[in-house]
């Protein structure tokens, strides 16, 4: 497990935490590995009927660690992302998301697999896939526009808009906006977590059963796609650059 993963449970609720406070809770492969280790072990768990998924009070992420990239471009790295992603879509059991601060990349497209996502009011989500020379993963190019619109969804992925926790819920991206998101996230889990677990576990199968085939096809093809592009110039020039501007103070 790594130790940018925090873990706790209270009865029936597994909340699972990500702690890396001095990168802004940016992902890197040992927390995609801890993540994905914390999902499947709460599946597995027969006392877990409900997760909760959250991150700090600044920062639920700001998205893959930039230096990662630049392992995975160069071969030093690896795709844990695609184990915790897939974990998380494959999830029978209610995901329930807390989210303060930056959602950045990942940070929103995770969203997509969660079955209810509460925001604070400084959340801001923001997907720059193109701006760093990449595109859509995570299954978002299917997901998002269905969650939001095709309207929006281009906003989102082609201009990078940031997206406040007012609007995101208006369009669709949250199901609403609380002062105290993680409590009001445990509060919906306990919830679930009181329902009968295989007719839940039936409906949600059921609800995304439709999407199932389109979003693993999805899925399959931003990889392709995502790891095509990380290996171009411009991402390299892209994520280069970007870095530069963090280390000059800049965002």
């Amino acid at each position: 497990m790594s130790d940018t993963v925090q873990i706790g449970s209270e009865g029936a609720v597994t909340t699972i935490r990500i702690d890396r406070p001095a990168k802004k809770n940016a992902l890197d492969g040992a927390t995609y590995r801890g993540l994905a280790a914390a999902i499947a072990g709460a599946r597995a768990d027969g006392g877990c009927r409900a997760i909760v998924l959250t991150g700090g009070p600044d920062h639920f992420t700001a998205g893959n660690d930039l230096g990662d990239f630049l392992r995975v471009r160069d071969g030093g790295g690896d795709l844990s992302a695609l184990d915790f992603l897939q974990g998380l879509a494959d999830c029978e059991k209610p995901v329930v998301a807390a989210v303060a601060g930056w959602a950045v990349g990942i940070g929103t497209t995770l969203l997509l697999h969660c079955d209810l996502v509460i925001a604070a009011p400084s959340a801001r989500f923001k997907t720059p896939f193109v701006d760093l020379g990449l595109c859509p993963e995570a299954g978002s190019s299917v997901l998002l526009p269905a969650a939001i619109g095709t309207r929006h969804a281009v906003e989102m992925l082609y201009l990078g808009v940031e997206v406040d926790a007012a609007t995101a819920a208006a369009w669709g991206l949250v199901n609403e906006v609380a002062a105290d998101p993680l409590a009001r996230a445990a509060e919906l889990a306990a919830a679930l977590a009181a329902k009968p677990p295989g007719a839940l576990a039936r409906t949600k199968q059921l609800v995304r059963r439709a999407d199932k085939a389109r979003v693993a096809d999805a899925m399959a093809a931003e990889r392709d796609a995502f790891v095509t592009q990380l290996g171009s110039d411009e991402a390299r020039d892209a994520v280069m650059a970007m870095l530069a501007r963090r280390a000059s103070g800049r965002r």
